[in-house]
């Protein structure tokens, strides 16, 4: 959508992300840092976030996707870009095109690789990066299957292998000793190659947990994702036990669209479930689930922020409104068509944290603002934006 006539949106404070690259830049040095903008930058824009990454100081980004690395090149960023997972072999012509890092972990896709830098003419060697499946099951390759992988990509004139790198399964639980079985047999592996003679190139394995919670494995190199968006990696893991000052970066806003005094008694929205327990005012505000706000958070305690104050979501999260229950009428304070209404951020010292919401809905700030639809749109605060 071009125009946008509803007060809804997302606002991203573009100096405060880069404040959480620097801080993260510092904390590793001299390991570079990744800056993951899968997602579309974990729903806050991947494009801005990128752009204030590299100013920032980060060395690489990170995608999950080819079209995201694309749409990053397409945009005129030529910093390093790695794709997390195997590319689909209809991408591959991309891959070679745009400059990507791809990752493998299968002697398929290096024939994939090789046969679209032959077909493309390709002159400069590429450099790919294999992932070591260490224990997190997902993909990867065998650590007893990365030698073979190494050899075959050294022995393509038009492949150079560019690094070497897992990923930590539970760094979100620091006192867990399964990450310690993950960095060793990732170490053996290392060894394994540089025993044979071959350079891993940058070598990686920490997220934002396992960058702020196990130093020693900082390696080369570290991806910090949802971190650098200003939310801990867990709500039991604050950044700043680790020396990390997170500064928060997204609000999601809206505005009273509608309001009416209502009698005790009177039922709310779908279904009716909720029931007023006295005479109040009924605030309308054009968000809902097809805005990525869950359709049952008015029932596990659902708030937003309003004048300053936490007000309950009254009934059922619908399509593309919610009903809030704002109490008894308060002539001094009355509630107006316009009141801002935050549903994620600060507001006149209160705040609504990602990590607040996820804890109410039984799932993870990563999972709340990556849902985060598309016709809401980004406001870019700071930055160059």
């Amino acid at each position: 959508m071009s125009q946008h006539w509803r007060p809804t949106a997302v606002e991203v404070d573009l100096d405060a992300f880069r404040s959480n690259v620097e801080a993260f830049v510092g904390l590793v040095s001299p390991a570079r840092l990744c800056a993951v903008v899968k997602a579309d930058g974990y729903g806050h824009g991947a494009v801005a976030c990128a752009r204030s990454a590299v100013s920032g100081g980060a060395a690489w980004l990170g995608v999950a996707l080819v079209e995201e690395a694309v749409e990053l090149r397409e945009a005129g960023i030529d910093a390093p870009i790695l794709v997390l997972s195997e590319f689909p072999d209809a991408a591959a012509s991309a891959v070679v095109h745009h400059c990507i890092t791809p990752t493998v972990y299968s002697m398929h896709k290096i024939e994939v690789l090789t046969s679209a830098a032959a077909v493309l003419g390709s002159t400069q060697a590429i450099r790919v990066h294999i992932k070591v499946d260490t224990g997190m099951r997902r993909v990867g390759a065998q650590p007893h299957e990365v030698i073979g992988l190494a050899r075959r990509i050294g022995g393509e004139p038009r492949l150079e292998l560019g690094g070497v790198y897992t990923h930590l399964a539970i760094a979100d639980v620091p006192s867990d000793p399964f990450t310690a079985v993950q960095l060793r047999l990732f170490r053996e592996t290392l060894a394994t190659l540089t025993s044979d003679g071959i350079d891993p190139g940058i070598v990686h394995a920490s997220n934002s947990a396992g960058t702020l919670a196990h130093p020693d494995a900082h390696f080369d190199m570290v991806r910090v994702g949802i971190a650098l968006y200003g939310n801990d990696p867990d709500s039991s893991m604050p950044a700043g036990r680790y020396g990390i000052d997170l500064q928060p970066i997204l609000t999601l806003r809206s505005a009273v669209s509608h309001v009416k005094i209502l009698e005790a008694g009177q039922r709310l929205s779908y279904g009716l479930r909720y029931t007023l327990p006295e005479r109040s005012v009924v605030a309308t505000v054009p968000i809902g689930y097809a805005d990525g706000l869950a359709r049952r958070y008015s029932s596990v305690g659902g708030e937003v922020l309003l004048n300053g104050n936490r007000v309950p979501i009254a009934g059922r999260v619908t399509m593309d409104q919610i009903v809030l229950d704002c109490g008894p009428p308060d002539p001094d304070r009355p509630i107006a068509v316009g009141d801002e209404v935050v549903v994620l951020g600060s507001q006149n010292g209160g705040r609504i944290t990602p990590w607040e919401m996820a804890t109410r809905l039984d799932t993870i700030a990563y999972e709340v603002t990556c849902g985060i639809s598309k016709r809401v749109p980004r406001i870019y605060r700071g930055g160059n934006e």
